[in-house]
């Protein structure tokens, strides 16, 4: 790690990205760290008091000229269409999800960067996929755009580390849950929706069955495990194509069950729908010892400690 670093964060104003900008300025200084997303900076991005820049990653020309104007070493590639809106409109997913990482790689392939860091997800792998402590090698026959797009993009991240040597590091994330930003449209976007409509009306209607078991993620343990996977040496990073890493499982009926102890009368009810077919794809738990072995990865939130964090905040 050096304070010489120049980050710059595309899909800044996302789920994720919102608090990714945060702690990387904390770490290297709100002047070094560059977020940008395709919208206009709203109030609270400008709230961070940090460089921004309007910027559609598609566009090459643009991305190359921020890269210049601001001499970044590091990009993180967050922009993408997630699993359950990918699903609604699958050719501009294709595109964003694929066009834009080939952008960032051949940045980093051409020397203008010195390190890429692109989120895979649990979405990479399918129904054939043995679901419960899914292992880090396995079968992966994803059968949705999303996680289509995401199996691609970890063939190719590792292509350009082994044919161009490009510094290309990567999560495959569960289910990330947070209160400091909206979630970005995916299939276990219930597990942050049902703090909300308990606080504002007492219940919520699922849109998954009350039996389905996902990996999750508290969204302070996805940063830290992004960040140190982004300052852990090279020669430690095993993995080029993505690392599982895992948090937490449960099943809407057990979070259910953990906010009833702080809302006694909330009441949860089930209506299954597309999204309930992404989610039987996916696995129920997730086996990350290749990212414990490697780079020391270990989270830190269990359900009882998320549920109550986020009662306490949203």
């Amino acid at each position: 790690m050096t304070d010489t670093e120049r980050i710059l964060v595309v899909g800044s104003n996302g789920q994720i990205g919102t608090e990714l900008v945060m702690r990387l300025r904390e770490i290297y200084g709100h002047s070094n760290v560059i977020a940008a997303d395709i919208k206009d900076a709203d109030k609270e991005t400008l709230k961070q008091f940090g460089p921004y820049e309007t910027l559609n990653v598609l566009n090459a020309k643009r991305l190359f000229e921020v890269v210049q104007q601001y001499k970044i070493t590091q990009i993180y590639l967050l922009a993408a269409l997630l699993s359950a809106t990918a699903e609604k409109n699958i050719k501009f997913a294709w595109d964003l999800n694929m066009n834009g990482l080939f952008n960032v790689l051949d940045l980093a392939k051409e020397k203008h960067i010195a390190k890429v860091y692109w989120p895979s997800s649990i979405a990479v792998f399918g129904p054939s996929t043995p679901k419960l402590n899914t292992p880090q090698f396995t079968v992966m026959e994803p059968n949705t755009v999303y996680g289509i797009s995401k199996q691609t993009g970890e063939r190719w991240c590792e292509y350009y580390f082994e044919k161009y040597g490009v510094d290309v590091r990567s999560l495959r994330y569960p289910g990330l849950i947070g209160w400091k930003s909206a979630p970005g449209g995916g299939t276990t976007d219930y597990a942050v929706h049902i703090f909300h409509e308990a606080k504002k009306s007492g219940e919520y209607t699922c849109f998954l069955a009350e039996n389905t078991r996902l990996p999750m993620m508290f969204m302070s343990d996805a940063i830290d495990a992004t960040v140190s996977l982004m300052q852990t040496e090279s020669q430690k990073v095993k993995i080029r194509s993505s690392y599982n890493v895992a948090g937490l499982d449960f099943t809407p009926e057990e979070i259910s069950k953990e906010l009833m102890k702080y809302y006694p009368q909330f009441k949860m009810k089930y209506a299954p729908d597309f999204r309930q077919a992404i989610a039987d794809s996916w696995p129920g738990s997730i086996d990350d010892t290749e990212a414990r072995n490697d780079w020391g990865w270990k989270p830190k939130f269990d359900l009882t400690k998320l549920v109550k964090e986020m009662v306490e905040n949203v």
